[in-house]
């Protein structure tokens, strides 16, 4: 029989990656969206990206369902007959709410909904996607960060989605570690960079937002700004393998390469794209104007607490345990950039 796996967030950047790496895997996968009668729409977008089996087996077994994770509706139904849960969805804003709840509550609350579901359905592994946001932020960076750290919620430096995911993240730990039983529910979680690589359809999710804008000049400048980044083809490939090895169990795992600095990414992009109609911004931007930028530019305010800073992170752990060997900060660069003009997201000037 033909294991079976619920992807949360079907229509997200990282889920759609994940989906397609288990469907190639012979794994049925079963995805959640918050409204109904997404089947099509998502494995239109999947299609093109499969080798021909592949399409067979999503053609056979795939289908998304309908759950919120604002509402208990929907999800024992979703986690029924799965024995592994990739929990991928999370509220990533382009630009900061209003109020920290906004983001903080619908994580925390769709997390627990979502593991509560699989434990009841004797669902075996949860994988959750969380984010280097619940390991370094409201510290100072002066060190390197490794999965023994936690973001400090009440720190400075530290906006509203870091608040969530390092907020989710630990309801997570608390809820499996209360569960008592035989066979309880195992937990294991993937805590990534700032994710780059190749979309798959014209909605190119928060992001790719940085190359994006570096390609159609969004910025005039580059900021001094750096991030650990990673590929979500590397992403998705730790979530499928965290899933059945043993060792992973009851563990975390920082998923990204080095740091890199925006300049980096400017530069790797002015050479792939020299010739071809992009004006790619590669001059010095000070940390006043970026400042002020954020005033009325609330995209830019999300950057504020990554500015002049650094990412300085160990993945010796998912190195070692999950074998993981990521993809390099110019192959991801190439290949998000060229996956937006493919897709109409950037264009060329004329």
């Amino acid at each position: 029989m033909t294991d079976r796996v619920l992807v949360t967030g079907a229509t997200g950047f990282i889920a759609q990656h994940c989906i397609l790496q288990l469907t190639e895997a012979g794994y049925a996968v079963r995805g959640t969206a918050r409204g109904s009668g997404r089947t099509q729409e998502v494995a239109n977008v999947l299609i093109p990206h499969l080798s021909v089996p592949a399409r067979s087996l999503l053609a056979n077994e795939f289908e998304v369902v309908s759950a919120d994770l604002g509402a208990d509706e929907g999800w024992p139904a979703a986690v029924e007959e799965c024995r592994f849960v990739l929990h991928v969805a999370s509220p990533l804003p382009r630009r900061p709410p209003k109020h920290d709840d906004e983001l903080i509550v619908p994580a925390r609350e769709g997390t627990l909904r979502v593991l509560r579901a699989a434990h009841e359905a004797g669902v075996e592994r949860v994988v959750l996607t969380s984010s280097i946001a619940a390991i370094i932020y409201g510290n100072h960076r002066t060190r390197t960060f490794d999965e023994s750290d936690w973001s400090n919620v009440h720190g400075a430096r530290i906006g509203a989605y870091e608040k969530s995911k390092t907020i989710a993240e630990r309801a997570a730990w608390d809820f499996v570690n209360s569960l008592e039983g035989p066979a309880p529910l195992q937990l294991v979680v993937i805590n990534p960079g700032l994710v780059l690589g190749p979309i798959l359809s014209p909605d190119w999710g928060t992001s790719a937002e940085l190359v994006r804008r570096i390609m159609t000049r969004g910025v005039p400048a580059i900021p001094d700004i750096n991030f650990a980044t990673v590929d979500v083809r590397d992403v998705a490939s730790a979530h499928v393998v965290a899933m059945t090895t043993p060792g992973a169990a009851g563990e975390r795992f920082i998923c990204a390469i080095e740091n890199h600095s925006m300049m980096e990414v400017a530069k790797i992009l002015q050479g792939h794209l020299a010739g071809r109609g992009y004006r790619i911004p590669t001059k010095r931007l000070p940390s006043i104007v970026i400042r002020v930028m954020a005033t009325w530019d609330r995209t830019v305010r999300l950057a504020l607490n990554d500015l002049g800073t650094v990412q300085d992170l160990d993945s010796t752990k998912i190195r070692r345990v999950l074998a993981w060997n990521p993809r390099g900060l110019h192959e991801m660069t190439i290949a998000t950039a060229d996956s937006m003009i493919e897709y109409g997201v950037v264009s060329a000037k004329k």
